[in-house]
């Protein structure tokens, strides 16, 4: 096999994909690991190497004596090719094993547009797609996590169970589980009825979904006695206790993120409305500096990258972040050793923070003021105002800056012609401003980005729809003719694969048979515009008798039963329900790190309900206007 797949490396665009063998990359013996697990991540090598996640669960099951991980990316079509015309299996970068030898195969759901690469993983691994049809002990346990887990419904037929929330302590209890489990000699359902009573984890096959007459979600039941009926996330409570990868693997080719990553927090108490991941990692947990400042020394010795990362939602509301970055600095920079901050507010402190951290290069500055107008700020709780981004982008351009990006969404809820026009005044604003500072005008560069608003579960504004790919068309032009001149640049996502993003996000177990008929035509990386093709993806839906309209822009009541309710992000249901009627007058909430709690039920000083015993029922939010 090994000479097969050296052929076939020899055939396809960038080998360095496949070939394996990098630094701090861990290969243990096969034959005497009792626990062999893959982590599958279906995206191309060079984005799942920038995956922190990945970094973090292969040094801590790698740690383990008992177990080993090894990686497997989504192969790029010339591989598949490659693989398809020589009868290869889909083969781990560590041993080149095939993915059906692993006794677990895990996939990390980032992004939805990444499902049919899933299903083309598991084929190439030969693999059944299907979780009824691998109840078989010869086929591998194929899981699941990530941001997409908190609505697995529109692939819970392909997997077998899904781990909702932070995996760093999960999946210790899934490893001991399916050692306990083979231990025993039971049967592949014992093993998915054992998972099941495991706090946080997800098994699809043990819960019934019935329909009403119009076709909605009628309920979601748990079909036996101790499996949840909400099954609530798993969250690490000490992150300074909690193992980190000092040892990170250093890619063989340039990944998106080539650099050192420093997880200096998790969670975001802002609330913007549109943001799952300001949800689904609540709460707010920091780690001390004098962990951060021991993690980065011995990863930049293990790894010898030039570049540090702070990672988080929000870094600059670390409440460390200024002595933090001092100290980095005086540590590191005689090494020429950068420090780069991926996420600013937008405010002036965060421009100081910038200059600290690019002493060693200067790169554009990116701002999110997300809407064009105050009320539509509002309406969404951005909680910054234009004066903050005027006085941010002064201190850039009075600071050295020459190029500044501005991100904006389109398509939220409540838009109106004058929110887009605020978005046209607000960039020839800041453009001006950099005409007034900047001497060398030649050089000033102003990037309106655009993305379209795709609602999410477990968000406020997962009751909205989606606006039509026709209007958003409308909107981009609207931008694309208010935004020329010399100076502005304006970039903009298809609204094509916002609307399948839509689709996919805000589905049920009935999109499972689309999907498969989608990657049946022949739909493999849906995120990759060169790839994309919806007309596929309508040909499936037709196919399958679904209309994938009644999902993107379908308004959700308060009192319907969403397709994710049994899954539990930890927020009350009825906070958000508020808080959607709270955006719908315009008015804030506030940050609850302030001081003001908003009563989103996630703290433990507040009233948190029991896990409920199997055989119930969700039930839906009541009275909550009341």
């Amino acid at each position: 096999m090994d000479k097969k797949i050296e052929k076939a490396l020899r055939r396809v665009q960038k080998p360095g994909r496949y070939a394996g063998g990098e630094w701090n990359a861990v290969r243990k013996d096969w034959v005497s690991t009792d626990l062999k697990m893959a982590f599958a991540f279906p995206d191309v090598y060079e984005v799942g190497m920038s995956h922190l996640g990945l970094q973090i669960l292969y040094g801590l099951v790698n740690r383990r004596d008992d177990a080993l991980m090894e990686r497997v990316f989504a192969p790029w079509p010339d591989m598949e090719e490659q693989l398809r015309k020589m009868g290869l299996p889909l083969f781990s970068l560590e041993s080149r094993r095939p993915l059906r030898d692993f006794d677990i195969v895990g996939f990390t759901l980032q992004y939805e547009l990444s499902f049919t690469n899933i299903l083309n993983m598991l084929d190439l691994g030969e693999i059944p797609l299907r979780s009824a049809d691998r109840l078989a002990e010869e086929y591998p346990l194929v899981v699941a996590g990530g941001p997409c887990a908190f609505n697995p419904e529109p692939i819970a037929a392909f997997i077998d169970a899904f781990v909702i929330g932070e995996g760093e302590e999960a999946i210790n209890d899934l490893l001991d589980t399916y050692h306990q489990w083979r231990m025993q000699g039971e049967n592949k359902k014992q093993l998915l009825l054992r998972l099941a009573e495991i706090d946080g984890i997800y098994v699809p096959s043990l819960y019934e979904v019935q329909y009403n007459e119009k076709g909605e979600v009628k309920s979601i039941t748990a079909k036996a006695g101790g499996v949840p009926a909400v099954v609530k996330k798993r969250a690490v409570d000490n992150l300074n206790a909690v193992f980190y990868p000092t040892r990170q693997i250093v890619p063989a080719i340039e990944a998106v993120h080539d650099r050192a990553m420093l997880e200096v927090q998790r969670g975001c108490t802002r609330g913007c409305r549109f943001c799952q991941a300001g949800v689904i990692y609540r709460p707010v947990r920091e780690k001390d500096p004098e962990t951060l400042l021991q993690q980065a020394r011995e990863t930049l010795a293990c790894t010898g990258w030039g570049e540090i990362s702070l990672t988080s939602l929000s870094t600059s509301d670390y409440s460390q972040v200024r002595p933090l970055i001092e100290e980095l600095t005086k540590r590191h920079s005689a090494d020429r050793i950068n420090v780069s901050l991926p996420s600013l507010r937008v405010d002036a402190f965060s421009v100081d923070l910038a200059k600290e951290v690019q002493k060693v290069r200067r790169s554009s500055l990116t701002f999110a003021p997300e809407a064009g107008t105050q009320r539509l700020r509002d309406v969404i709780n951005k909680g910054v105002t234009e004066n903050d981004l005027m006085e941010a982008v002064t201190s850039a351009f009075r600071g050295g800056w020459q190029a500044i990006k501005l991100y904006f969404m389109i398509g939220l809820p409540t838009e109106t012609g004058e929110d887009l026009e605020g978005i046209a005044k607000l960039a020839r604003r800041v453009l001006e401003r950099g005409r007034e500072i900047v001497k060398s005008k030649g050089r000033l560069k102003v990037t309106v980005s655009v993305s379209s608003f795709v609602p999410k579960s477990h968000t406020v504004f997962q009751w909205e729809p989606q606006d039509s790919m026709e209007e958003l068309r409308r909107k981009q032009e609207f931008l694309r003719r208010e935004l020329r001149g010399r100076g502005l640049f304006f970039n903009w996502h298809d609204p094509e694969g916002s609307f399948l993003e839509a689709v996919l996000s805000r589905g049920d177990r009935r999109l499972c048979d689309a999907i498969e008929a989608a990657w049946r035509k022949g739909c493999r990386f849906d995120g990759w515009s060169e790839f994309f093709n919806l007309d596929r993806w309508l040909a499936a839906f037709d196919e399958v008798g679904i209309d994938p309209e009644k999902y993107a822009y379908r308004r959700y009541d308060y009192n319907d039963t969403l397709p994710w309710d049994h899954i539990g992000a930890g927020v009350n249901k009825k906070f958000l329900a508020r808080d959607h009627r709270r955006a719908m007058a315009g008015e804030k909430t506030p940050d609850c790190r302030g001081g003001k709690c908003p009563g989103c039920g996630l703290c433990p000083s507040l009233e948190i309900k029991p896990r409920l015993a199997g055989g119930e029922t969700i039930a839906p939010v009541q009275d909550v206007l009341q």
